[in-house]
């Protein structure tokens, strides 16, 4: 069902006077208690299905090393072929997007996200049977299919429980897994280098991350709740101060439906535009990092199976910074600021990786900062749009058209580290710390041009979206 109607709640605040004039700190007990049970319910849930989403997005990285070219690309000694795998993911994942993300809110999210789960699962599990070049790019345009109807479908079905003000630690806790991912596939692939099995190392690391995902999947149509208004994981009360919650941040679109009109003011929203933009370099540099950072660390002079231990101490350090960062931009209700800084951080990684050859301490200290800086960026990006875009329908349009124009960036990251030109890879950094750098400067100009980044004082007074959905 669709609606054309206008929304009928233009402000945030529109419980009470009371809750219009509180400020974010002084939440009362009964909500207090709310939030606890949606975090012990909620969370554990979502960053697992995002755990084991990212891991098995960038097992490939690890299956590089393990002889998946050798085994499957006949040997690939220009790298290009690996580098079209590993893109195959972001076509279908970019073009699915926006439909999936509006097309979800039909449906209850249990069994949406239930479904894309089991979906990408097996697909996952099924690259363990290629045996050439189009089996891996046939399971990874799967993969990419069922992924796109899940990442910003949990931004936006996190936005149906959580308040501007406690969304950027709940997203930062979300997207940290992304990094958390990246450590323990190193784990996951450091044990499985160990195994002698009758099969290929990289075809056990597909199977060993597939399968638990397609087992969280059928997990989720028993134990994800639905929407607030109608999930029986809480009573009658808790759904009634769930939904006003919900009121705060977006006028009232909520339900199965869509409003035709709120898709239309996502596209014509300059902002979003402005936001995908930052989002290409920061996912260039995510996505490149991500499938090449064992391949990057095998430069410093390592074994493979040591580079794969390697890659876990600086994805472990990026979950600790964007947790930090998110949790500081929630109390000061200001994104503009740790964006910038944590663009700053990646950019001096690349420097490092891009002037200091021959020390590889120094060098591996870099990939803490790129790793560090990328994932802060990207997960204060996210939590800044999540609340700021007025009705669940616009919501359901601009956070997928922020990820879709990031993704593009993706692309070009997955054929960033061709074999020619390691082992120092020095046009890739120097570009790299380019793309680092106008992210600092685009964060900088629309700050200053626009005030997307409210103040904790807006709290004290009403916040109009009517400019933002109708």
């Amino acid at each position: 069902m669709t609606a054309d109607e206008p929304s009928t709640s233009t402000y945030a605040y529109a419980r009470s006077e009371e809750s219009d004039i509180r400020p974010f700190f002084e939440t009362p007990t009964e909500e207090k208690r709310l939030v606890r049970k949606l975090d012990r319910r909620i969370l554990p849930i979502m960053c697992l299905l995002y755990l084991f989403a990212y891991l098995d997005r960038t097992s490939l990285g690890n299956a590089r090393l393990q002889g998946l070219p050798e085994d499957v690309l006949e040997g690939d000694p220009t790298g290009n072929l690996f580098n079209w795998v590993n893109a195959a993911f972001f076509f279908p994942f970019i073009l699915f997007l926006i439909p999936a993300t509006i097309c979800s809110k039909l449906f209850a999210p249990r069994i949406w996200i239930a479904f894309a789960t089991i979906g990408w699962g097996l697909c996952s599990t099924l690259m363990a049977t290629a045996f050439d070049f189009g089996g891996l790019v046939a399971a990874r345009i799967g993969l990419g299919t069922f992924e796109a109807g899940f990442s910003p479908v949990a931004v936006l079905y996190l936005s149906f429980f959580y308040t501007k003000n406690e969304i950027g630690l709940r997203m930062a806790y979300w997207f940290s897994f992304s990094a958390v991912a990246g450590a323990f596939g190193g784990l996951i692939a450091f044990g499985i280098q160990q195994v002698h099995a009758s099969i290929a190392n990289w075809r056990l690391l597909f199977i060993v991350e597939g399968i638990p995902s397609v087992l969280l999947g059928v997990g989720c149509f028993f134990f994800l709740p639905d929407r607030p208004e109608s999930t029986i994981y809480l009573t009658k009360e808790e759904q009634k101060l769930a939904t006003d919650r919900m009121s705060r941040d977006a006028s009232r679109d909520n339900g199965a439906f869509i409003n035709k009109k709120h898709i239309w003011a996502a596209f014509q929203d300059w902002r979003l535009y402005v936001a995908g933009i930052m989002t290409f370099g920061a996912y260039c540099a995510l996505a490149s990092i991500s499938a090449f950072l064992p391949t990057i660390i095998v430069t410093f002079g390592v074994t493979e199976a040591m580079a794969q231990l390697l890659t876990v101490p600086p994805y472990a350090a990026a979950a600790m910074v964007l947790t930090g960062s998110s949790y500081f931009s929630d109390r000061m209700q200001s994104r503009g600021l740790y964006m910038a800084v944590a663009s700053v951080v990646g950019s001096v990684g690349f420097v490092i990786l891009l002037t200091i050859p021959d020390n590889e301490r120094v060098r591996y200290f870099g990939t803490f900062c790129i790793t560090s800086g990328t994932y802060t960026t990207i997960g204060i990006i996210i939590a800044w749009f999540a609340h700021n875009l007025g009705s669940e329908t616009k919501k359901a349009t601009g956070i997928p058209m922020i990820s879709a124009i990031g993704q593009c960036g993706a692309i070009l990251g997955s054929h960033i580290f061709p074999k020619t030109e390691g082992p120092r890879y020095m046009y890739i950094f120097l570009f790299w710390n380019c793309c680092c750098s106008y992210i600092y400067l685009m964060i900088a100009e629309e700050d200053s041009r626009f005030h997307v980044v409210y103040s904790c004082w807006e709290h004290f007074a009403p916040l109009s979206l009517q400019s933002r959905t109708d």
